[in-house]
């Protein structure tokens, strides 16, 4: 239990998909603009992340079994195109308005680094079933506290206005998330991911 815990704890601190491997920045940098939008890209995110993880890991372990292994990341790619057009169809249904405000970047979880990241991490750490889910979803947690941060930032910046004009925009988020990463490195030592 301790080692879940520890998996949980790192994945979102320390081993920040975002902030420490600079994983799924396109969405990052472009939705943190507004805290509304990241957060609800956020729980599209989680949702996408923790479902593929959930079903490419006992994929992997069949693949595995019948010496197929080398197509199992065109497999985690097929699971992953899936799980967003469910979550497409979801929000286009229930939530119209955020799903406009995604814009492209919705149907963009299909090809962002972070989803496919979590699943090819999980089989480098050679994680259990239930070790793999935790680090999905601290994964994907971790990535929703970056943005959520980064957001929030960068809306009272936008409500201060003191940002240099070179600096706006895209500079601005990145320089946010540089600082939130240092300030995340503070944690190495107290947890980290075997």
């Amino acid at each position: 239990m301790a080692h879940l815990i520890t998996i949980f704890i790192a994945a979102i601190l320390t081993h920040n998909i975002a902030l420490t491997y600079l994983l799924g920045m396109c969405p990052f940098v472009s939705l943190s603009r507004s805290v509304k939008t990241a957060f609800g890209m956020s729980f599209a995110v989680i949702f996408v992340i923790t479902l593929t993880a959930a079903i490419n890991w006992p994929i992997h372990r069949l693949l595995v079994y019948y010496n197929s292994e080398i197509i199992s990341y065109i497999v985690f790619i097929i699971i992953i195109a899936a799980s967003v057009q469910l979550v497409e169809m979801i929000m286009e249904r229930f939530f119209p308005s955020l799903q406009a405000s995604f814009g492209i970047f919705l149907p963009l979880i299909t090809v962002n680094c972070t989803v496919l990241a979590v699943s090819l991490f999980m089989v480098l750490r050679e994680y259990s079933y239930i070790a793999t889910l935790v680090f999905a979803f601290g994964s994907a947690v971790g990535w929703m506290l970056a943005i959520m941060i980064v957001a929030a930032i960068n809306e009272k910046l936008k409500l201060i206005g003191d940002v240099p004009k070179g600096l706006r925009g895209t500079g601005i988020i990145m320089i946010i998330a540089g600082i939130i990463a240092l300030a995340f490195l503070g944690f190495g030592g107290m947890v980290d991911i075997k």
